[in-house]
Order: C-alpha cells, then sequence, then structure tokens
C-alpha cells in the first residue's frame, strides 16, 4: 500500500467534506451546492473559450477530432464495447427515473420546497442545469484532445485493457493548469473541489437522513429531536468510513475512466428501485414483501455484477477462469441494467402475486389509481404555461446536443 497523490487526496476529501456535514447539516449542503455550480460553469466557460481561442476555433476541433470520429459520437453502433446506442436507450430511462424521481440527492431538495409549485419548479431548473456537463465535461475534452494532438498541451497517457491511450480523468486538470491565468485557475479548481465535496456531502446528509427518520426513529420512537441530531451524526461519520473502504474498490473499477464507473454503479443500483418505484406507482396490487424481494434480488444481482467486474477486468485480473465467469464481467454495464430491471420486476410482481394484496388504506393517495380528487386539482394547480415552456426547453436542448453531437464529424 502506498499513499501517493490519488490517496492523499481521496482521503482528505471524504474526511473533510464529513467534517462540514456532521457540523452544518443540509444548510451546509445547500450553501456549497449554490456557490459551486456558480463557480463550475463560469470555470468551464473560461476553459471552453480559451482552448477554443488557442486551438484555431470550433472548425479546427472538427477537423482534429475528425480523425477519431468513432470515439467522439454520442449515437455509437452496437458493436461498441462501451456505449452502444440500444445500451443507452435501455439504460437512460431506468437510471434517469431513478435519479429524478427517488434518489435522496433530489428527493431531499424537493421536499424542502415550501409547497408543490416550487419543487416542480426546482426540479425543471435542475433539469435544466443537468444539461451543462456537456459544455462542462464533454466540449473542453475535446478541446483538450485536439490541442494534446496540435501539441498544445500535454496530456498524461495511460494503459487501459493492454492498450495505451491518453488519461481521460486527466484532461480537465491540464486545460486548468495550461490555460487559465493564475487568480481564474484557483477559481476553478476551488469550484471543481467544492463540486465534488457537495456531491460527498449531499451523499453523507442523504444517508445519515435516511437512517435516522427511516430505520432508527422507527426502533426508538420516543427519541427526542437532539437524541436523533447525534444520531445522525454518528450515522455521517459511518458512511464517511465506509466511503473510505470503498477508495480501492473505486480506483480499480474505474481504470476504464470515471465516467464510465459512475455510470456502471450507476446502472447497477437504479433497476430495482425504479422498478419499485413505477410498478408501486402504477400498480395498486403490488404489495411491501413483493418490493423488498424486488429491492433485495435487484441489489444482490446487481453487486454481483460488480464484483464480477472488478475481479475480471483491468490489466492484473485476479480472475480469468472459467469463462462464463469472465463473461459475465465483461457483459456490458448497459445491457446489464435492462435485465437487472427485467429481474427486478418479475421478482416484484411474483411475490405480490403470491402474497395477500395490499389493503386499501395502506396505499390510498399513493398511487394514481387511488388519488383524490383534491390531490388531482392540487397536482393540476402547480404547473402552468411557465413548466410546460421550460419543460420543452429542457427537452428539446437534450435532443439538440445528442443529435448534433452524433453527427457533428460528419
Amino acid at each position: 500500500f502506498v499513499l501517493d497523490a490519488f490517496w492523499i487526496g481521496a482521503l482528505l476529501t471524504v474526511i473533510l467534506t464529513g467534517i462540514y456535514t456532521v457540523l452544518g447539516g443540509l444548510r451546509a449542503v445547500v450553501y456549497t451546492d449554490t456557490a459551486q455550480t456558480v463557480i463550475l460553469l463560469i470555470g468551464s466557460f473560461f476553459i471552453t473559450f480559451f482552448g477554443l481561442q488557442k486551438l484555431g476555433g470550433w472548425s479546427e476541433l472538427q477537423m482534429i477530432c475528425r480523425d477519431n470520429a468513432a470515439n467522439f459520437a454520442l449515437w455509437r453502433p452496437n458493436t461498441d464495447p462501451d456505449f452502444p446506442w440500444l445500451g443507452v436507450l435501455i439504460a437512460s430511462p431506468i437510471i434517469g427515473i431513478w435519479y429524478w424521481c427517488t434518489d435522496q440527492y433530489i428527493v431531499q431538495r424537493a421536499l424542502s420546497a415550501k409547497d408543490l409549485k416550487n419543487a416542480r419548479r426546482g426540479a425543471l431548473w435542475g433539469s435544466f442545469l443537468k444539461v451543462w456537463p456537456v459544455m462542462i465535461f464533454l466540449v473542453p475534452g475535446l478541446i483538450g484532445y485536439a490541442m494534446h494532438q496540435k501539441g498544445l498541451i500535454e496530456i498524461p497517457t495511460k494503459i487501459t485493457d493492454g492498450q495505451q491511450g491518453l488519461d481521460g480523468d486527466q484532461v480537465f486538470a491540464v486545460m486548468v493548469s495550461s490555460l487559465l491565468p493564475a487568480g481564474l485557475r484557483g477559481l476553478v479548481v476551488g469550484g471543481l473541489l467544492a463540486a465534488l465535496m457537495s456531491s460527498l456531502s449531499s451523499l453523507f446528509n442523504s444517508c445519515a437522513s435516511l437512517f435516522t427518520v427511516d430505520i432508527y426513529e422507527k426502533i426508538n420512537p420516543k427519541a427526542s429531536e437532539r437524541h436523533l441530531v447525534s444520531v445522525g451524526r454518528v450515522a455521517t461519520v459511518v458512511v464517511v468510513a465506509m466511503g473510505i473502504i470503498w477508495i480501492p474498490v473505486m480506483q480499480r473499477i474505474s481504470q476504464g475512466g470515471l465516467y464510465k464507473y459512475l455510470q456502471s454503479v450507476q446502472g447497477y443500483l437504479a433497476p430495482p428501485i425504479t422498478a419499485v418505484f413505477l410498478l408501486g406507482l402504477f400498480c395498486k396490487r403490488i404489495n411491501g414483501k413483493g418490493a423488498v424481494a424486488g429491492l433485495a434480488i435487484g441489489f444482490i444481482v446487481g453487486m454481483a455484477k460488480l464484483i464480477i467486474q472488478a475481479l475480471t477486468g483491468g490489466d492484473d485480473p485476479y480472475i480469468t477462469s472459467p469463462g462464463w465467469l469472465v463473461y459475465v464481467g465483461e457483459y456490458n454495464f448497459l445491457f446489464a441494467t435492462g435485465w437487472l430491471l427485467l429481474i427486478s420486476i418479475l421478482s416484484i410482481v411474483g411475490v405480490s402475486l403470491l402474497t395477500a394484496p395490499p389493503k386499501y388504506e395502506k396505499i390510498a393517495e399513493l398511487t394514481y389509481a387511488t388519488v383524490t380528487p383534491e390531490q388531482r386539482r392540487e397536482i393540476r394547480e402547480s404547473w402552468g404555461l411557465a413548466e410546460v415552456l421550460l419543460t420543452v426547453l429542457v427537452l428539446g436542448l437534450v435532443l439538440g446536443l445528442y443529435v448534433y453531437f452524433s453527427f457533428w464529424l460528419r
């Protein structure tokens, strides 16, 4: 074990984030979220601007990237080992529904709104901001590649799956250090660090809230508010410790790039949660036992795939046989996401049909079939023309960016 720069940075980030989350709670999380968003957007704009200026413009970027067009298109053939188009179509809605409808990161913020209208607008505004990672990471990454090919900057290389190539995780950092002036450089680095710590703090705070409210308070309903706060802080410390333990696993799985690692982990976690959410929302026959079974089976199968992937992947795999196990580990995570959703749905439906249906009073006002007229009226009053226009704008931006960057080099 060598305490290199990766470990020092990872440990310090996790520990410091845990400290201010324990002390500051949700208020600290919200404030850092707001600040880092502005800083990161401004910094990425300057990187894109200075990068294109030094490179020679957008046409120069297209000309250089055209030599490697297959790797710089969003719409890729089904033979692509990482992001085949059919796999993207299957996995994207599964992961999207999980994130936007059930993930505590979003739900916690929506529940903090003063009413349904503000919660809806907050979600729409968040979805609009979510489009900008294309400009924050994709375009600067393309510019970085083009500048490297032109000899304007030097991006480190690494060996992945036996082949040497550019280290994509280093592109943004190299561009920040090479393109931005000293003051702005520090601001962007601070914004990146704030973004990372913000995501971690949101995770820590959400996990602590889930444990304290949904588990501990149910076991100990007479606990005082002060006691629950203390329990939440202890839970945060435990989550921080678990995060530190997970670092070596993440380091191994992410050898193909941090983005692919993030998407694959989400692809293995999201399907059972998405299945429970959708079936629970639209099918009143689904019961608690079916939901628990679907969550448990989906989680076990997903984690098994993740563990096998970690053991059979990388340049120095721990397991090289039997062949079927290696095949499972190498099976594309996007298609695996679809299979996990199907397994979870079958588990939920099967167990629900084999057990007693839920009592009406338990699902009243919780499914589309049991929503009251008053609730329908409240929901309808929470959106108007502004919400519709913003929804159309976000959908148009997503579709436009996807189409453009699928065919921009042809």
